[in-house]
């Protein structure tokens, strides 16, 4: 199977483990900030203004911290952004319900959040064969579906046993742990960005017209996440016991289906170019999210859950590829970063939007959610033109099993 020579590569197990650990407090800072100053007896209104900050501070971070990685390498910028992000952790534990503290520590936590997604994803290249590129990307992408499961969890799970302040602590532990277990592998010390075009100019991966319409449909899918979420957490509070987990049931349903779709994306052999597999996967989640407007049982629900949650990850793998043929030379660690800026952002406005129109019917939230990706996908498809002045991705060689 393809996907155990990919693990049997050198550095792949470990490059894995240690971006997972070190992302996992980006699964668990909102919430956990959250529960801290509430337990401190923050208003909600300065929590909002918390979370804001972090997630405003990450948009903008991310970026800045990936072209920094493109210029200088990996290993130092690493480390450092994760001993600053740490202090501000730090910070939003050792006074939680100070007015300018917490928020002041989640801008820090969040603008100095190590950039270990973009940073594996440049590695791959490096790490596996050409042949393996799709199978690692998509691998890659099923494994990010741990997060969105494992970072509340962990929150639940620490708030409850000891407290709050304590997931913080936990928080900045994890993400130096996960920056130093890949900061120190091979790749990440060997690696070295191309020299960059000069063309690139200050908008860097920007400066690519396909790249900027990617990132556009994808915020769309960001969107549609967002207020799915919103929809799943209004639907179990009108269906009281009627679902096992209630909303963490089809959360953890959608988490489940983008992983097994991601799965099954990377031992396909594909023969349609990167940009076709990233515009017919934008379509196919659309489709896999069209079927929640009709809003019908708890049990069905589920499975609309799991169907919407298929086409996720498989999308996310195509573009990680995508990414890196529009990239313009020098600016790929970035080009990720934007990726990732873009969805987060998608996502955040997809939820607030959403979560407006739950205080009513429940129908035009879930439009609300087919209609992001929907968006994006229509958008990428239009643009398909665009997306295609890089070369296709060579179709992936099918791995021997064993």
């Amino acid at each position: 199977m393809g996907y155990l020579a990919l693990l049997r590569a050198p550095h792949v197990t470990r490059l894995l483990l240690g971006t997972l650990l070190g992302r996992l407090p980006a699964g668990m800072t909102a919430l956990v900030i959250a529960l801290a100053l509430r337990d401190a007896g923050v208003p909600y209104g300065r929590i909002g203004l918390a979370t804001s900050a972090y997630a405003i501070a990450a948009a903008i971070g991310g970026p800045v911290l990936g072209r920094i990685v493109d210029r200088t390498g990996q290993p130092r910028v690493l480390l450092a952004a994760a001993v600053v992000a740490g202090g501000g952790y730090a910070l939003l534990a050792l006074d939680p319900g100070s007015a300018i503290a917490a928020p002041v520590g989640a801008a820090i936590a969040g603008l100095a959040m190590p950039p270990l997604e973009p940073c594996l994803r440049s590695l791959w290249p490096d790490v596996v064969d050409e042949e393996q590129l799709d199978t690692a990307y998509a691998f890659d992408s099923a494994s990010q579906q741990i997060l969105y499961v494992a970072g509340p969890l962990a929150v639940a799970a620490i708030s409850g046993l000891f407290s709050p302040v304590a997931a913080l602590w936990v928080a900045a532990g994890l993400g130096l742990a996960g920056a130093l277990i890949v900061a120190t592998t091979g790749p990440a010390r060997a690696w070295r960005a191309p020299a960059r075009e000069k063309s690139a100019g200050l908008l860097g991966p920007l400066r690519s017209p396909g790249l900027v319409l990617l990132l556009v449909g994808l915020a769309g899918a960001g969107w549609a996440v967002g207020a799915q979420n919103v929809l799943f957490i209004a639907y179990a509070e009108r269906h009281p016991d009627a679902l096992p987990g209630g909303a963490g049931t089809l959360l953890a349903l959608a988490a489940l289906g983008g992983l097994l779709g991601a799965l099954a994306y990377g031992a396909v052999t594909w023969r349609r170019s990167t940009a076709a597999r990233t515009w017919l996967m934008a379509l196919a989640m659309a489709a896999s999210y069209l079927p929640l407007v009709t809003l019908p049982g708890p049990y069905p629900m589920a499975a609309l859950a799991f169907l919407s949650g298929i086409g996720l990850a498989p999308l996310l793998a195509a573009a990680f590829v995508l990414v890196a043929e529009l990239a313009p030379t020098g600016t790929v660690t970035e080009a990720f970063a934007w990726l990732v800026t873009l969805f987060a952002t998608g996502n955040s406005l997809g939820y607030a939007v959403s979560g407006k129109l739950a205080e009513g019917p429940l129908g035009p939230v879930a439009l609300c959610a087919a209609g992001g990706i929907a968006l994006g996908g229509l958008l990428l498809f239009a643009a398909r033109g665009r997306l295609e002045t890089a070369p296709p991705a060579p179709a992936a060689r099918p791995v021997p099993v064993g």
